[in-house]
């Protein structure tokens, strides 16, 4: 397959990666950004994401003048060369309702339709509602376009990994011409492939990121189900897991889920269900159970300090939404801290990709440069996100620079027969003990 001239508007973790992963596959490709200072650093092979592989992609095709970086949508088309297929990788946060707040794209179709030309395709990579495709083609009011909607499947930290290594690949259009050409940009991936109507590839993605989080709510309550009944949930998980049916993966349990996709996809998707009359209370209840999970740890949190945490100084290991990323939206970790600081207590956070001050003090967390500082006259220590550089502590001396002896464990991350010799309280999650 010979290689295409693509644009990708946004460079954010899906563009960037999408760009770069896209013109490492041997294809010519432009990334347009609205802000001007990332288009800058990015030329200057400046990547503040932190995904593995992603710097050296981007220095790779950059170098080798597959990969060039704009200022805006309109941007792309300065390039000399004919934009054949358009990615749209832009943000659709949850708006007040619930619902997908579309307005990114609707704002690049109105500055882009008439620029395209003829026969180009605009594939819709965001996470979007069912019928949104339609609804692009006809803001764009060209006869001549269509519209694709190939949904990523991207996990932050590994989105390089992911992308060259994918599952499947989802494409849906009504042309099936069109749905061809962008199946064919993945052809050396030999990825299986899903070629079907827009409405069925929109909906595929929220339906595989609610089943996840439905997995992750369901083993949360198990792990509570657990500490009830003194069983370990790590055993409990390992017998689930090796069913094939059911598999190891998102069966660990942890102070509740959270991140850019998981909280805002479950909400839009009961608010999908809801417009067309479907009682998706499966859906609500896992929604809730997480709910119920933030309220859970800062009840272990409670505990640690003899039942109330009025005045209480907490040091937090963790504030991004998992390891390996130092994205905040929607984290857990974070969560837990204001929910912690409502209660009157005094909290101290670090983590090793979230630089300090980055909160702002309106939310009341003190982040410092290094788990010392954290741990530095704190009543209990609690480990919210999974850091391995959390295991390697020196725990005697944490231990000596406690107020108290707990340390709650959320994520059940850290060896207890070392924090026990450290002479600490190690609790973890889902353990009748």
């Amino acid at each position: 397959m010979f290689a295409r001239r693509i644009a990708v508007v946004g460079a954010g973790y899906v563009g960037l990666t999408t760009a770069a992963c896209l013109a490492s596959l041997g294809h010519r490709v432009v990334c347009a950004d609205v802000d001007a200072g990332k288009v800058a650093k990015l030329r200057r092979l400046e990547v503040d994401i932190l995904e593995e592989g992603l710097p050296e992609l981007v220095a790779e095709g950059v170098a080798a003048g597959r990969l060039e970086f704009v200022v805006g949508a309109s941007g792309v088309f300065q390039c000399p060369d004919q934009v054949e297929v358009l990615f749209l990788c832009v943000p659709t946060p949850m708006s007040p309702t619930g619902a997908a707040d579309l307005s990114a794209i609707e704002s690049v179709l109105s500055e882009i339709g008439d620029q395209l030309a003829p026969g180009t395709v605009v594939v819709n990579k965001s996470t979007v509602p069912v019928g949104t495709a339609a609804l692009a083609e006809r803001l764009l009011g060209r006869a001549d376009v269509t519209v694709v909607s190939n949904p990523e499947f991207l996990r932050e930290g590994t989105a390089v990994h992911d992308f060259l290594h994918p599952d499947r690949i989802v494409v849906g259009a009504s042309d099936q011409n069109a749905a061809e050409r962008v199946a064919a940009l993945y052809s050396r991936l030999g990825a299986p492939l899903v070629l079907t109507d827009a409405q069925s590839a929109e909906l595929t993605k929220y339906a595989a990121n609610c089943f996840l989080a439905m997995k992750l709510s369901y083993v949360n309550a198990i792990a509570e189900l657990c500490e009830q009944l003194g069983a370990d949930v790590a055993d409990v998980t390992e017998g689930m897991g090796y069913d094939h049916r059911i598999g190891q993966a998102f069966l660990r349990p942890g102070p509740g889920w959270g991140g850019s996709c998981l909280p805002k996809d479950t909400m839009a998707l009961e608010q999908v269900a809801a417009s067309s009359g479907v009682d998706f209370s499966l859906l609500r209840a896992t929604i809730t159970t997480n709910e119920r999970q933030f309220d859970l740890v800062v009840a272990k949190a409670r505990e640690a300090c003899g039942g109330e945490l009025e005045g209480a100084r907490i040091g937090l290991l963790g504030l991004a939404f998992k390891a390996g990323t130092g994205d905040l939206r929607s984290s857990p970790a974070l969560i837990v801290a204001r929910r912690l600081v409502q209660e009157g207590a005094t909290v101290v956070a670090y983590d090793p990709q979230v630089p300090l001050a980055v909160l702002g003090v309106t939310d009341g967390i003190d982040v410092v440069a290094d788990a010392r500082s954290a741990a530095k006259d704190a009543s209990a220590l609690m480990l919210l996100t999974e850091w391995p550089e959390f295991r390697t502590q020196d725990w005697t001396e944490i231990a000596s620079l406690l107020s108290g002896t707990t340390v709650v464990d959320t994520r059940n991350h850290l060896d207890p027969e070392v924090l026990e010799r450290a002479g600490l309280d190690w609790r973890g999650v889902g353990l009748g003990r």
